[in-house]
């Protein structure tokens, strides 16, 4: 098997064309279907299939695409390793937007530091689509909420997130103690993400529990919006310390919610080691390095270190 075979190979699948991967490759496409013929007869299996507007993956070809793609990465971060000397390559890491605003910065600030020729792609998306991004390897790590049913990733805890009730000081019903129970926001406008929001699901399976059904009046999937609206007055939120990171203007009233429950895990979730490249293991220990260093330094609130 060569590298080249598997370079065609992808480009056939991303254009769903042997002729229009022929022409992007600079090859003949009668030279093209033999390469991919070559590789199928070494591999004993179909990796494409004709249709009327062009070709296809098979379920083996799709098995196959998936692993291709981390060969053929590893292999271009090899050879930029070793023209550079140094740990180089390619590392795309996900966060969810209340993370990456007060991860986000120093993640990228530190790796710049340790790893100037690491190149990083950030993407910042909802836990559930990063997990799903994760494991299409469009994604080699990322901090998710929860990640059930994925025995094959390499996870492990990174910190656990207090939540709090947010929402302007001068709100109608907003309690008044320095902390507040689920069963005092009844009543309460509340502006949530939608449930598949990891956020959600902590937050519906902990009123579900406490029997105190919550008065969700909006849902907006987006932090910075949602946040607009409690600062608006619309009502209150319920969110992680990070979710005010980036705030400006005018004050919030953050209420710690006091039920043993209502916290949010943040798992920190990679490929397994045996496929994520030499970048991406050196961003994975930048990552939880950066993460516990602002915990300790009192820069993310609410939060506490899972070994804590």
């Amino acid at each position: 098997m060569e590298l080249r075979q598997l370079r065609y190979f992808l480009q056939v699948v991303e254009l769903g064309s042997m002729g229009q991967a022929a022409q992007k490759l600079g090859v003949v496409t009668s030279a093209l279907s033999q390469q991919i013929s070559r590789l199928e007869g070494e591999l004993s299996t179909r990796l494409l299939r004709r249709t009327s507007t062009g070709v296809v993956p098979t379920d083996a070809g799709l098995a196959f695409w998936r692993q291709a793609q981390l060969a053929v990465r590893h292999a271009d971060d090899a050879v930029r390793a070793a023209q550079l000397a140094r740990l180089s390559g390619h590392v795309s890491v996900g966060m969810a937007p209340s993370t990456i605003s007060v991860l986000g910065l120093p993640f990228m600030q530190a790796m710049r530091e340790r790893y100037p020729d690491i190149r990083l792609h950030l993407v910042e998306s909802l836990s559930g689509n990063l997990a799903t991004m994760i494991g299409t390897r469009q994604l080699d790590l990322a901090v998710l909420f929860q990640a059930e049913g994925h025995h094959r990733w390499s996870l492990a805890p990174l910190l656990t997130e207090r939540l709090f009730l947010i929402g302007r000081d001068d709100m109608p019903g907003l309690p008044a103690g320095k902390t507040a129970r689920l069963a005092q926001l009844r009543g309460l406008p509340l502006i949530l993400p939608s449930s598949p929001h990891g956020l959600r699901s902590v937050l519906d399976a902990a009123f579900a529990r406490g029997r105190h059904p919550p008065n969700v009046v909006a849902e907006i999937d987006g932090l910075a919006m949602l946040m607009d609206a409690v600062r608006a007055g619309l009502g209150a939120t319920v969110q992680p310390g990070a979710a005010v990171a980036r705030l400006g203007g005018e004050p919030l009233a953050m209420i710690p919610i006091a039920d043993a429950t209502v916290r949010r895990p943040n798992l920190l979730a990679s490929l397994s080691d045996d496929e994520l490249s030499p970048a991406g293991l050196a961003a994975r220990g930048t990552l939880a390095a950066v993460a516990r260093d602002l915990v300790r330094a009192g820069r993310w609130p609410g939060a506490t270190l899972h070994d804590s």
